[in-house]
């Protein structure tokens, strides 16, 4: 919102801000590595910024040493003299008069806002191509965000593509409510041990069964039994312990979510050999993908949902809410980590292409931008406007926001 880097200070020196140095997000000044010159001199050091300077003192920066180094505290309201601790004073430059007063008041009642969205009373004068490209901006940076998560991880496997995709997929297959249990049980149980046995589904389940701590003495079905019994020589093969029983959770779950069947599903997709990072960089439409994770869990599961509780007949493979997920929170990021590491930019592009392909995400975050005007139409859509508003509105970002520094302006 400032129009120049020149500024006359009340004392008479004359400031200009050489750079503002980089946004620090994490604990410490607003803004690190700043460089000022102030009356021919040139200095260098962080920047904080408060909209009153009594805000110093009332977050006790005077006590933190990281804030010695501040050569420029910039406030809205200079109401009191900032000291560094030897009694030195911190320059200070008051931005009260040096934009549009109209801004700052529309900002204010944005930060006071309860509404869902601080800015939904003027989302119908938006612009849309101005959305639509706020859009492809977010989910770019939510697919960045992604990329990073998956390279730290990588690099723990030591650029074990294979290893790092399983993972991420068995931490899908859990959805939110057991995405731990399943992360754990991905890394307690490597894909090089899985591959020895996938020609076989039955040491398939035996083995994620075991490990997910499922199996165990007191089970009276003949099926989960002879589990055991071949979990117990494949535990000593591999030397391996199973996770911790009581990770998962089942508490306001449905049947078909049940982590049982998605450890069934998971075994047969491992054994059809039909999900691969491989086979995922190299698929070239939505449709391929889609026919990869159909596949029907073994026998015993179309009549069980737990072990000894015996249901209904039922089809167990993955529904298509339930793939598309899939795709769209771990087969998309891959790509796009990949082409993003491989400096490849067709796995970008492609992975972009799946979501304009995809069905839009049904959650409550969407319902919600559905119900004031904002309506997604693929999985594009619904990816930029969770970003949006994980990111930005419920944080009251305003300010970084293209569409509230529209509004703001407006």
């Amino acid at each position: 919102m400032l129009n120049t880097s020149y500024y006359e200070l009340e004392n008479g020196q004359k400031l200009e801000i050489l750079t503002p140095g980089f946004h620090n997000t994490d604990a410490g000044p607003d803004f690190l590595n700043a460089r000022i010159r102030l009356d021919g001199t040139t200095w260098a050091g962080n920047i904080e910024i408060h909209t009153s300077a009594t805000d110093w003192y009332k977050h006790k920066h005077q006590q933190d040493l990281k804030y010695d180094n501040i050569i420029l505290h910039v406030v809205y309201e200079d109401d009191v003299p900032i000291k560094r601790n030897n009694e030195e004073l911190i320059t200070t430059l008051c931005v009260k008069n040096c934009f549009d007063e109209k801004l700052f008041s529309r900002y204010k009642e944005l930060l006071a806002s309860s509404l869902w969205i601080p800015c939904e009373k003027n989302l119908s004068g938006i612009n849309q191509n101005l959305m639509n490209i706020w859009k492809e901006k977010l989910v770019v940076a939510r697919l960045q965000k992604k990329s990073e998560e998956i390279e730290k991880v990588l690099l723990n496997n030591k650029n074990d593509w294979s290893q790092t995709f399983y993972e991420f997929l068995f931490r899908n297959f859990g959805f939110k409510i057991n995405a731990i249990a399943f992360e754990m049980l991905a890394k307690s149980l490597p894909i090089s041990y899985l591959a020895k046995h996938k020609d076989s589904l039955f040491q398939t389940e035996a083995l994620l069964f075991g490990q997910a701590g499922f199996l165990n003495d007191t089970l009276k079905d003949e099926y989960p039994r002879a589990l055991l019994k071949e979990y117990k020589f494949l535990k000593q093969k591999f030397s391996v312990n199973p996770i911790n029983h009581s990770l998962w959770n089942l508490l306001r779950l449905r049947p078909y979510n049940f982590p049982q069947i998605r450890i069934a599903q998971l075994a047969s997709l491992l054994h059809n050999s039909s999900v691969s990072f491989s086979k995922v960089i190299e698929a070239e439409n939505v449709e391929f993908l889609s026919d990869m994770f159909s596949v029907e869990c073994s026998d015993y599961w179309r009549t069980h949902y737990l072990f000894d509780k015996e249901s209904p007949t039922k089809n167990c493979s993955l529904g298509k809410s339930s793939i598309e997920n899939i795709i769209i929170n771990t087969i998309v990021p891959f790509l796009f980590a990949y082409g993003t590491l491989k400096n490849e930019f067709s796995y970008k592009d492609r992975a972009l292409t799946f979501l304009e392909n995809l069905s839009v995400e049904k959650n409550h975050i969407i319902r919600n931008w559905d119900e004031r005007g904002i309506i997604a139409k693929t999985a594009w859509d619904s990816q930029a406007l969770i970003a949006l508003k994980n990111s930005y509105c419920s944080n009251k970002k305003c300010l970084d926001c293209m569409m509230g520094d529209a509004i703001l302006r407006s």
